[in-house]
């Protein structure tokens, strides 16, 4: 047994708790929970500051982990894209020591489970022994180009096949985004997934994404012209780009819509009503990195949104760290309560990726990892602003 204690235990499911202690077993398994006068004669392990249970990170792209400083801030999302494009081939061996460092970095600032998107094999591996849950998405794009689309399926299903599953991981097969998917590649995703199947997509991350479906001009034909591609057979709908993925994209367990970064109410209430198992994944960070811009929380919250947080890739993210896409909501938008953002970094996390049996706060039975956060704990006016996470179990 182990005994962890610190000043204030935050169980999520129930009010924090000041001096609490969780019991765990030889399984990692919590047994108990109490307060440090409720084991008088245990050994307990105490420590300064508040205990969470491992945060999610919804949403991460670990093989690009080799690209980190590679493109430079503020470039906004096409440009960057076409950093992506141009600079991901490395050396096979380099990308698999920065995929298992970076692995290990998250582990030991507390994520247990995470979102990860795969466009090739380079994390199955990797995957395969971490102690970190992923559940994979596989993430097909055919750049809007008909043409294209059979040699996608047939090179993805190769990817699918090498990812893990079992050991508390999954997989799936996702689109990429609105501008990169066409109708036949969508249906192909909504036939290849079963219905308990968790599905992703990046939306609304970037102006042009929207122009491009109002209006069929924008920086995106401009993106596919320098690649020697042409969307003069797409017909836009005059509406915002996830209109498009709402039409085409058959709901499934639970659908996570990534980025967000301009979505608006009527986007919000769309989705709702297209599915009620919908989450809004939002990467701080890498919003900031690319953008140079954030989601309006408060629309999200007034609909009352289901919100998950992710970390994106390296190349657009200083760190891999759960806590530190936290510290930048309160940074920028503090209005946000403290802990609602915990929630949304742990027991939602836990739900949008299907985890929530296991992981995701601390009831006995679950196995949901423990985080030790070094703030003087005072509710939702702790000041978290020089803080940081990292493991203890």
């Amino acid at each position: 047994m182990r005994y962890l204690t610190a000043d204030f235990v935050l169980p999520i499911s129930s009010d924090p708790i000041e001096e609490g202690v969780v019991v765990f077993n030889d399984q990692e398994a919590i047994e108990k929970i109490g307060t440090r006068e409720e084991f008088p004669s245990a050994d307990l392990e105490i420590h300064k500051g508040v205990l969470l249970p491992g945060l999610i990170n919804t949403h991460c792209h670990l093989e690009l982990s080799h690209m980190k400083g590679l493109c430079p801030t503020g470039t906004k999302l096409i440009p960057f894209i076409s950093t992506v494009v141009k600079q991901r081939e490395f050396e096979q061996e380099i990308i698999q020591e920065h995929i298992d460092l970076q692995d290990q970095a998250m582990w030991d600032v507390g994520i247990q489970a995470v979102g990860d998107i795969s466009n090739k094999a380079d994390t199955a591996s990797c995957k395969k022994t971490s102690p970190i849950s992923y559940y994979t998405f596989v993430e097909l794009f055919d750049m809007m180009q008909p043409t294209m689309t059979e040699s996608t399926i047939t090179s993805y299903r190769q990817v699918f096949a090498e990812q893990a599953r079992g050991r508390g991981n999954e997989k799936s097969f996702v689109p990429h985004a609105p501008y990169s998917v066409t109708p036949a590649l969508f249906e192909f995703i909504n036939k290849a997934n079963p219905e308990n199947a968790i599905l992703s997509i990046h939306n609304t991350e970037t102006a042009p994404e929207n122009e491009l479906f109002r209006t069929g001009k924008g920086g995106f034909v401009e993106f596919y012209k320098s690649m020697g591609m042409s969307l003069d057979h797409f017909e836009s709908p005059g509406t915002n780009s996830i209109d498009y993925v709402l039409k085409n994209l058959t709901p499934k367990s639970k659908n996570i819509f990534v980025h967000n970064t301009l979505t608006s109410p009527k986007d919000i209430v769309a989705a709702h009503t297209w599915s009620d198992q919908v989450y809004w994944a939002s990467c701080p960070n890498a919003n900031l990195y690319i953008e140079n811009n954030l989601p309006d929380y408060k629309l999200f919250i007034d609909n009352k949104a289901k919100m998950t947080l992710g970390t994106d890739s390296l190349m657009s993210n200083w760190q891999l760290s759960i806590w530190e896409e936290i510290k930048t909501i309160k940074r920028y938008q503090s209005y946000v309560p403290l802990s609602v953002l915990i929630e949304w970094a742990t027991i939602n996390g836990a739900v949008a990726l299907g985890y929530e049996e296991v992981m995701g706060s601390f009831v006995v039975g679950k196995r949901p990892g423990v985080v030790l956060v070094d703030c003087d704990w005072d509710g939702d006016n702790t000041d978290i602003s020089q803080t940081q996470s990292k493991r203890l179990l």
